[in-house]
């Protein structure tokens, strides 16, 4: 029996799995075909692929920078440099770093020696005097001494709601969706611009990934992400007519900047339904029920950055070691 089972692979999963396995045995479990969580990149053709969750991290603490400034030196990380348009002029200037190859491989590399299980969707967790039985999607039981949950706080609520008390079901992080079309041109020259915030109801960022000069291509990708209002509108909907709301989304895309819908040669739809918490969680930046063995961090509890869920499975990990004996 292993010692720690750690659902989810995205940036807080990756951090605390990496930190526990210097010390303990690890294994994680993820509902998705790879590592990364809502940091995904989602592969076209050979190298060309795009970002489609996490866009890029500019470090705000020095903790978290000289974490990022170590990747970078190993070439985990590099600067996404260009012109990043602010229509909305509300954007400070910063350095933004994203991953040399796709915005997971900072997972990747966090959990390259780490046994993880994809497309194994946790179902059901249950704890039987001082161990945990860990159901997956296909009935199968798995045993651990302890679990680490870092999905999003409605799963995370929903699979481990009889272990809490009043205060933690009773929170309340305002949990935000995200719809994301990938898209790629043709017959397009390559325009002088990394990034557009737009000020518009429907699409509210953009990227251009030929900029991260990961591959070469003929072909123009671009990632856009809508705004929080109409991604808010459609997130329920969308998946019972994706061409329409992908069309509305390319449509709105060709007023704001020219890109013709007849030259789309590849695109696609994608929601995260719980995609960044709008606040804090009461000041928690994570939960360890030590009687239970029992740990949760994530990004919700902090804020909606990949340098809260660093900061968060730090804090779990801070905790548990405070508990070392398994």
């Amino acid at each position: 029996m292993k010692d720690f089972c750690v659902i989810g692979s995205g940036i807080a999963g990756s951090v605390i799995a990496n930190l526990l396995s210097k010390k303990y045995s690890v294994e994680i479990f993820d509902k998705a075909r790879g590592p990364g969580g809502r940091a995904s990149n989602r592969r076209y053709k050979d190298n060309q692929s795009f970002d489609h969750g996490l866009q890029y991290i500019s470090p705000k603490s020095s903790e978290f920078e000289k974490f990022i400034l170590n990747l970078k030196k190993k070439q985990v990380v590099k600067e996404w440099l260009g012109n990043h348009i602010d229509f909305t002029l509300q954007t400070k200037k910063s350095i933004k770093y994203i991953g040399s190859k796709g915005n997971n491989d900072i997972c990747k590399y966090l959990i390259k020696k780490i046994k993880a299980n994809y497309l194994s969707e946790v179902t059901k967790i249950e704890f039987r005097a001082n161990f945990w039985v860990v159901t997956l999607n296909d009935k199968k039981e798995v045993y651990f001494k302890k679990i680490i949950l870092t999905c999003p706080f409605p799963q995370f609520k929903k699979l481990s709601f009889m272990y809490l008390d009043k205060k933690i079901l009773n929170l309340d992080p305002k949990m935000i969706p995200n719809i994301t079309v990938m898209v790629a041109y043709k017959n397009y020259k390559q325009i002088p611009v990394s990034t557009i915030k737009f000020d518009d109801q429907i699409i509210g960022w953009a990227a251009n990934e030929n900029t991260k000069k990961r591959f070469k291509s003929k072909l123009s990708f671009w990632t856009l992400q809508a705004s929080e209002k109409y991604s808010k509108s459609i997130i329920n909907l969308y998946k019972n007519n994706k061409k329409k709301y992908e069309l509305e989304i390319l449509k709105n895309f060709e007023n704001l900047i020219g890109f013709k819908s007849n030259k789309v040669v590849t695109a696609n739809i994608h929601g995260w339904k719980y995609a960044y918490s709008s606040q804090p969680s009461a000041n928690l930046k994570s939960l360890w029920i030590s009687d239970l063995n029992l740990g949760v961090c994530g990004d919700w509890l902090l804020g909606s950055k990949a340098e809260d869920a660093w900061f968060s499975a730090n804090s779990l990990y801070k905790e548990i070691k405070k508990n070392p004996l398994i």
